[in-house]
């Protein structure tokens, strides 16, 4: 069948096998080739993408909880969605989360997901106790920071080139309300937007969006939206089905124009410098969510998300040269996110250091991957680097360059047998083996 990411770019033939249990995983590692595992298809690129591919789709089961510690034991097929449809009522929520729920517990672990609160509370993997992965040879085996730690280092952020994920131990976070306080600030350019995230730096969670066509002194101009959960109010999910997007919109909706005129609109609706409301969690964290197949309104050529971090002393100057790239080709994006991070973790390939980071989404054109090659150098000079999970066309010296220690997370592949049986198109395309 043919299979894509969530930017339906690039599209790849693949044999994909479907285990019905855990136990069945292993008859699978005897195939033709090297495999990689599937979970919901969120990463944007072709990290989950290979000729074949194992998909976690059934191995969706919860296996234990206790409700006095708020530990959660859960196969890897578990979504993000599950666990709130399950626990928001109990009064738990997840430790950290990106913006999309519908993603499983094996791929947050693989990408070594962020969010609104990195700068706080880190990584997903950060809140992972422990985890079951089916190495190369067959044998399963158990990862934490305390047992075979060089594997759990490399698995957390490996994006499934270490084993395949069976299940793991996550520590959810109580809560009293499944509302979220939320307050916007407008900044109207971009030396505001990063003092404003230094001045509420206490924020529980925070995310800008920004106006990545605004030039001169409106650059960088954003909505600043910081968030806490209420610490009274009802504890529930927020009903109804989100609205379909059932065609592919024309390539060509998607322009300077129309991106010009939603910036401008999406940046006035908030009147006021500064507004406070109580939403449903649902609105703050998953926006998109609510946009069934949102990835269609870009056309049936699909997308490129390009999504950076760079250090803190480069943020300004980086950004600003980025933006200044971005405003003069007049390829904006209409999904531009700015985050800060706080500081790195001991994963091997975990994307997130301490900084900013800005993601895109561009529509996949040939001019655009002219762009990215040019941001790639700018993002380099700057000391950051690219986000494998968003990533769909990143070159192997640029990967080498972002990412020193790959060749120790090589290393310990080497060690646990997955060489030759792990490995994905983006694997292949970065040099790794």
């Amino acid at each position: 069948m043919e299979l894509h990411g969530w930017g339906r770019y690039p599209r790849l033939e693949a044999q994909v096998a479907r285990p019905r249990a855990a136990a069945d995983c292993a008859g699978l590692l005897a195939g033709p080739g090297p495999l990689i595992a599937r979970g919901l298809g969120r990463s944007y690129g072709d990290s989950a993408l290979a000729a074949q591919v194992l998909s976690t789709a059934s191995l969706d089961h919860f296996q234990a909880f206790d409700p006095a510690t708020g530990v959660l034991r859960c196969e890897a097929g578990v979504s993000l969605a599950d666990i709130l449809r399950c626990f928001v009522p109990r009064g738990w929520f997840l430790p950290v989360t990106p913006g999309t729920r519908f993603v499983t517990v094996g791929g947050a672990i693989a990408s070594d997901v962020h969010g609104k609160n990195h700068h706080l509370d880190g990584t997903f993997a950060n809140h992972v106790r422990s985890l079951v992965l089916l190495l190369g040879n067959g044998e399963c085996v158990t990862a934490s920071p305390g047992e075979n730690a060089e594997l759990f280092h490399a698995t957390c952020g490996g994006m499934g080139l270490t084993g395949i994920i069976l299940g793991a131990e996550i520590q959810l976070q109580a809560i009293r309300s499944s509302e979220i306080v939320e307050t916007t600030l407008r900044c109207p350019d971009l030396g505001s937007v990063l003092q404003a995230f230094d001045t509420h730096a206490r924020a529980r969670y925070s995310v800008a969006w920004i106006d990545c066509l605004a030039r001169g002194a409106r650059l960088g101009r954003s909505l600043l939206m910081l968030g806490d959960h209420a610490q009274e109010g009802p504890l529930g999910l927020q009903p109804g089905a989100p609205l379909p997007v059932p065609v592919d919109l024309p390539a060509g909706l998607l322009n300077r124009s129309t991106m010009r005129a939603f910036n401008a609109l999406y940046y006035r609706r908030v009147r006021q410098a500064r507004s406070t409301r109580r939403i449903p969690f649902e609105p703050f964290f998953y926006p998109l969510d609510a946009l069934a197949n949102w990835n269609r309104l870009y056309g049936r050529p699909g997308f490129v998300q390009y999504q950076f971090v760079l250090p803190r002393s480069a943020g300004l100057a980086g950004l600003r040269e980025v933006l200044e790239r971005i405003a003069a080709s007049g390829r904006g994006s209409f999904l531009a996110v700015l985050k800060v991070f706080g500081p790195a973790n001991r994963n091997l390939l975990s994307f997130p250091t301490e900084g900013y980071t800005l993601a895109l989404d561009f529509k996949a054109e040939p001019a655009v991957f002219e762009l990215l090659d040019t941001l790639d150098r700018s993002v380099l000079q700057h000391g950051g680097r690219l986000y494998l999970t968003k990533d769909a066309r990143m070159s192997e010296a640029t990967f080498k360059a972002g990412y020193p220690q790959w060749q120790a997370f090589e290393d310990v592949r080497a060690r646990w047998f997955a060489h030759g049986r792990f490995a994905s198109a983006q694997s292949r395309r970065l040099g790794l083996s």
